[in-house]
């Protein structure tokens, strides 16, 4: 077949090109609209991710008592009408109380200053333990971490030992280590017989146990020591307790523990804290920043079960702290304030374990202070065989106390007249003989109980 061809005018190039150019232009006009929907588009995103933010940083303020009211009452039902849709239940409370401070620079007066509070729903009824209400604003998409006052929900239930609030709360994703603005967690928390339940709830979900708080740096286990709460210290050793963390203080949870002031009923209850603390490795020879031994403070609150613990286990009983003061000094100084705790077992434990006895020349001030308790004198007493110089022991005695113990002090004031039995004089020269060593080798001689006794300094309520 033969070959077509076309030629192509001036005139018809010059359409094609402007036709060419037309589509062209066409196509860019496309690609001009496209990236303007986009543009709008992304505006559009950021405008609303702008918007969410402003949300998340102001939330909705709440004054209103009747809400107030329906919450701090755990009213359900109104709750379920006022909280109905997301965009409330995470609304901040505001309630404000009123108290006297004192206020200097008006002209030394009490007055009455408001305090503002900040809180949530969440807040409220977690703390107060209205788990119906609380479960219906967790549902509703409550934030179940937020913390407008300082606080976290966790940490307001676990303080009021709201054990199902706790539980509904980790349900929910509530973090087990949030801090306070206190320097807090959930744990440190935990700080009452009551709260043992959430303790192991937090612990369960994951709770650092030895998280320490930012300002003192107390752990968990220092908390249940301060406390007195011995299953709490329990549990935690459970999960792996660092018994030889220290605070800022310098305190082991083993000083902390001995260091407690307590009724003399829970004595046993201390005793056994330290013992548990003890049998896990704490050691007995660490000191505080001001070379306060756990001996040292258990002398000072008088618990003389453990005093005898940490004797047991080796505690130095004439070390002195910083003040210059020994285990002997520290329990002397509080024995009139100490009777209900027997201040005269811990002074004789003290003095069976090789404690320097006091200088002579000191008696007359120990029997102004200790005289309430007549037995802390016979033991200190019955480490002498002679003491010459009894003047002015009479006038230490303030004469209530004689009056309550006649017929002690009078067998203390003949000592100036007459010398001390044979038998007292024996026992000191044994006692003098093993002094440091008593108690390891009295127990091997296998002596008769009631001679055992007497060489530990047994009271008998009258000095021979």
């Amino acid at each position: 077949m033969p070959q077509v061809t076309f030629t192509f005018t001036w005139s018809a190039r010059r359409s094609l090109r402007l036709e060419q150019e037309n589509l062209e232009r066409q196509h860019y006009l496309k690609e001009l609209k496209r990236r303007g929907r986009q543009a709008i588009l992304l505006k559009k995103i950021k405008e609303e991710t702008l918007t969410s933010k402003a949300k998340m940083e102001d939330p909705i303020t709440c004054q209103d008592p009747l809400v107030h009211n329906a919450l701090y009452t755990g009213n359900l039902e109104k709750i379920e009408e006022l909280f109905p849709k997301n965009q409330t239940v995470n609304m901040i409370i505001e309630t404000k109380h009123g108290e006297l401070r004192w206020t200097s620079e008006r002209m030394g007066l009490w007055s009455l200053s408001y305090e503002q509070e900040l809180t949530t729903p969440l807040h409220i009824t977690a703390s107060r333990g209205y788990n119906d209400c609380l479960r219906h604003l967790l549902l509703r998409g409550a934030e179940v971490d937020l913390a407008p006052g300082g606080k976290t929900p966790l940490h307001e239930a676990c303080e009021n030992a709201m054990t199902e609030s706790v539980r509904l709360l980790l349900a929910f994703g509530a973090c087990t280590n949030a801090i306070s603005e206190d320097g807090l967690s959930p744990l440190h928390y935990c700080n009452s017989t009551e709260s043992l339940e959430c303790a192991k709830l937090v612990l369960t979900y994951g709770a650092n146990v030895n998280c320490q708080s930012e300002e003192e740096e107390d752990t968990p286990l220092h908390i249940a020591a301060q406390n007195g709460l011995e299953e709490h210290l329990k549990l935690y050793l459970q999960y792996g307790a660092d018994v030889h963390k220290k605070n800022n203080e310098g305190l082991t949870p083993l000083n902390t523990a001995c260091a407690q002031p307590h009724r003399a009923e829970d004595t046993d209850r201390y005793y056994h804290m330290c013992k548990e603390l003890v049998d896990r490795g704490a050691k007995v020879t660490v000191c505080d920043l001001d070379r306060v031994s756990p001996l040292h403070n258990a002398c000072k609150v008088a618990n003389h079960k453990v005093v005898e613990l940490l004797l047991e286990q080796g505690a130095r009983v004439n070390d002195m702290n910083y003040s210059g003061n020994t285990p002997l000094h520290n329990i002397l100084q509080v024995v009139p304030f100490k009777l209900e705790h027997y201040p005269e077992r811990t002074v004789r434990a003290l003095l069976n374990y090789g404690a320097i006895r006091l200088w002579p020349g000191s008696i007359p001030k120990v029997l102004q202070v200790c005289s309430p308790s007549p037995r802390t004198i016979e033991v200190l007493i019955n480490c002498y065989d002679r003491l010459k110089d009894t003047t002015g022991w009479e006038e230490s005695v303030p004469f209530t106390v004689l009056v309550k113990y006649p017929e002690f002090y009078e067998s203390l004031f003949t000592l100036s007249s007459k010398p001390r039995s044979l038998q007292h004089l024996a026992r000191h020269v044994v006692r003098t003989y093993l002094d440091g060593r008593l108690r390891k080798v009295i127990p091997k001689l296998r002596l008769p109980p009631i001679f055992e006794k007497y060489l530990m300094l047994a009271f008998e309520d009258y000095l021979y």
